[in-house]
């Protein structure tokens, strides 16, 4: 009988003890927080700065074929100064060619690629919820800190915010309105935030539990 092995976090994850360094959000951190349903109150909630890459913009900005307003929320929060739309600098450019072109198993698409170019040369946090692209940077850019959509809303400051039964709607309302994935490593915080009987509800939820089972 095979075993599995405990899945670990193979990466420098997101503490956002430095105020001054911002955090750099993929397409999917920002769908879900529009999901959540208080994003502006979520993202009023921390001290550090987000920002948001032109191609994560477009990417979701494609979504309005299929009828998604992610783009509109998106803009509607960089006019509100809650984030900021950056476009990748020369050096910036390089490092997102590097992760776009390749074998498809070491490459990622524009907008992840994007996000770490921008919070590497930044000093950043890149906010991504790809286990793959948290792998590739694992391998390749060590000292990069990365974290993903949950590490978000697990902020002290945000629970000051929301309240814990704020919170734990909040947390819901991505996995059921954006089907929100949950790295391994956070399935436990999910459950016990949104309780398990919510939780049993929630097809994607159920898939992280299991990959997170020893």
């Amino acid at each position: 009988m095979r075993t599995r092995k405990k899945t670990r976090r193979m990466v420098c994850c997101a503490s956002f003890d430095d105020v001054s360094a911002p955090v750099v959000a993929d397409a999917s951190v920002i769908i879900n927080l529009n999901a959540t349903g208080c994003a502006r109150a979520i993202l009023d909630a921390l001290p550090q700065s987000v920002l948001v890459t032109e191609r994560v913009a477009s990417e979701l900005a494609d979504g309005r074929a299929s009828g998604r307003s992610d783009a509109d929320a998106l803009f509607a929060l960089s006019e509100g100064g809650a984030v900021e739309i950056v476009t990748l600098t020369d050096i910036e450019l390089q490092h997102f060619t590097s992760l776009v072109n390749g074998p498809a198993p070491e490459t990622l698409d524009d907008g992840e690629a994007a996000t770490i170019a921008v919070a590497l040369e930044r000093a950043g946090t890149a906010l991504i919820d790809e286990l793959k692209a948290h792998r590739i940077c694992a391998e390749r850019f060590q000292g990069l800190a990365i974290g993903c959509t949950i590490d978000f809303l697990a902020h002290p400051s945000v629970e000051t915010v929301l309240g814990r039964d704020g919170l734990a709607d909040a947390v819901f309302n991505s996995l059921q309105r954006a089907r929100m994935s949950v790295l391994p490593w956070h399935v436990q915080w999910v459950v016990e935030r949104i309780g398990s009987e919510r939780a049993a509800t929630r097809v994607s939820l159920r898939r992280a539990i299991r990959r997170a089972a020893p």
